[in-house]
């Protein structure tokens, strides 16, 4: 079950609050605080869209870059046996560690 929200290449959560009623969420992959709330899955998704455009239209106010959701890069800390054992794939495998580490991610995501 895909319970994101995306609009211009940034994602959402979406939660349920009980007490409330209402469904609610924030954009991830950003420092900012963007929240968003609905009673609908339509006006949800209305409101995280709204939250989007604000925004950006608040970093253009302010000559501010908005933060990109997703740069395709991040460290990873693994054990050195772990590491060692990738290396050894990936050259046995001829390819990079970075195009073993991609391909293990896609299929362990995919599955």
């Amino acid at each position: 079950m895909n319970t994101a929200l995306a609009y211009k290449g940034y994602c959402g959560t979406v939660e349920f609050s009980a007490a409330d009623n209402i469904l609610f969420g924030k954009v991830i992959g950003i420092r900012s605080l963007v929240s968003y709330e609905g009673d609908s899955v339509t006006s949800l998704q209305k409101d995280f869209e709204g939250a989007i455009d604000d925004y950006l239209e608040i970093c253009a106010e302010k000559g501010v870059v908005p933060e990109k959701a997703y740069r395709g890069s991040f460290n990873v800390r693994v054990s050195p046996e772990l590491h060692r054992d990738l290396a050894v794939y990936s050259a046995t495998h001829n390819q990079s560690l970075n195009a073993t580490v991609e391909e293990a991610i896609k299929q362990y995501v995919t599955e």
